[in-house]
Formats: structure tokens, C-alpha cells, sequence
């Protein structure tokens, strides 16, 4: 497929973030294959996320194929952009096609981003996660890689106002060790493992994260658990 959308993308992604003075740290980014079908499973806490989990397979020198909801396809901006960028749109009433298309493209030798909580999480933890990843990893024998991204709610993300033009703010991108589902293995359990993964990297994501809210009313980016004001996580 010919690249005349996504390279120009990247580098206008990569000026802002610098003239914002972004802080992306990308964490594991050897972990991606350079060559060859994967899949990118990563949490979501925010609308940018697809943006910062596309620079995390920058290190690898790969491009990754997003599957997103048919409707962003649909936009007049956004949709030209999705579309030249040859991502998956999917329909929720009838996903069984973008499911294949996302076999073929693994099977081609792409890259697939998936966002198994398919939606936004508004405890900023890992919620119960769906297992079309690791399923159409095994149908077209590729590798998953569990992924984490950090800090981009803080920018935009679901109930708060949007702050692109925020400056200085740390994104955190980490890859996990990859996963290789196999037709024969139960895909539940695959799943609930992989769900242990992305939490894992999501842990270390923000232990790790370099700034702290800067008083009560700025705890609301941080998951209850940690003493934020997030609303706490269904019960599984």
C-alpha cells in the first residue's frame, strides 16, 4: 500500500509534541518485530491514545493499522485521515468483517492495534478486556505485544475538558514481552493473561510517571487506588 498520508502524520504528531515539549518516554520498543504480522493490545484512557501507542512502534520502524470505530470514519476531517492510513473501521453490528480484515492484514505481515477494553476507561486501570486479540493472533500466528500508555488523559480524555495545547506533559509508552496464542489454547485464558500483562506495564507506568497532581483538584487524572478521584473499576 502506498504511504502518501501516514509518514506526514507521524512528523506533524512529532513537531507538536515538541513545540509542546511533550515528554514521551517509550519503554520496550525492541519488543515490536521489525518484520511480520503483530498485534498491539493497549489500554485506553484517552481519545490521543492511538497516537501515542502508533509512536510506540516507532523504535520497531513499523506502522500500525488501528481498529477503530466506523463512525470516526465516517467525519469529514478525521475520515480522510483514517482512510489514508489504511486502518480498520469497524462496525460493532457486523464485526465479523473487520475482524478478517485485520486477520488478513496480520496475515500480510502488518501490524494491528487493537484496544481490547473497547473504550475509554474512566478508573484509568485495565477493565475486563475482549478477546478479539488474542483470537485473531492465533488465526494468523502472530505474536501479541501487551502495551501501556500513561499520562495522555491528562490531555483528553472522556468527562473533562480537552488541554492539547498543554505543555510539558509526560507520556509514558511501555511494551510488554510478547504473547503467542496457538489455535488449540483457550482464548478466555489467553485473554485473562494478557489482561494481567497490559495491567502489569500500566503498574509500572505509573509508579514510575515523573510528576504527581498538584493538589486536590488535579487528583482527578489519578486511579483511586492511588488516591485519585477516578471512579473505582467495576467489580470483575
Amino acid at each position: 500500500m502506498a504511504e502518501l498520508v501516514y509518514p506526514p502524520v507521524i512528523l506533524f504528531a512529532k513537531t507538536m509534541f515538541r513545540v509542546l515539549d511533550l515528554k514521551l518516554r517509550v519503554e520496550g520498543g525492541e519488543r515490536l518485530p521489525r518484520r511480520g504480522g503483530a498485534v498491539i493490545a493497549c489500554n485506553h484512557v484517552s481519545y490521543l491514545d492511538f497516537i501515542f501507542c502508533g509512536l510506540g512502534a516507532q523504535p520497531a520502524g513499523r506502522l500500525v493499522r488501528f481498529m477503530a470505530k466506523e463512525q470516526v470514519f465516517r467525519h469529514r476531517v478525521s475520515g480522510p485521515l483514517m482512510r489514508g492510513m489504511h486502518h480498520i473501521p469497524v462496525n460493532r453490528e457486523a464485526g465479523r468483517a473487520s475482524y478478517e480484515e485485520a486477520v488478513a492484514r496480520l496475515r500480510a505481515g502488518e501490524v494491528v492495534g487493537v484496544f481490547p477494553e473497547a473504550t475509554i476507561s474512566p478508573s484509568f486501570t485495565v477493565e475486563n478486556i475482549k478477546s478479539g486479540a488474542v483470537r485473531m493472533a492465533a488465526e494468523a500466528d502472530v505474536p501479541v505485544i501487551p502495551m501501556a500508555v500513561w499520562g495522555t488523559q491528562r490531555l483528553w480524555t472522556k468527562g473533562h475538558p480537552r488541554t492539547l495545547t498543554k505543555r510539558h506533559v509526560p507520556i509514558s509508552v511501555l511494551l510488554g514481552e510478547p504473547l503467542r496464542p496457538r489455535p488449540e489454547d483457550d482464548p478466555e485464558l489467553l485473554t485473562k493473561d494478557l489482561r494481567t500483562r497490559m495491567s502489569a506495564l500500566l503498574d509500572k507506568a505509573q509508579a514510575d510517571y515523573p510528576e504527581q497532581p498538584s493538589g486536590p483538584d488535579d487528583r482527578w487524572w489519578l486511579p483511586a487506588h492511588l488516591g485519585g478521584t477516578a471512579p473505582r473499576p467495576p467489580q470483575d
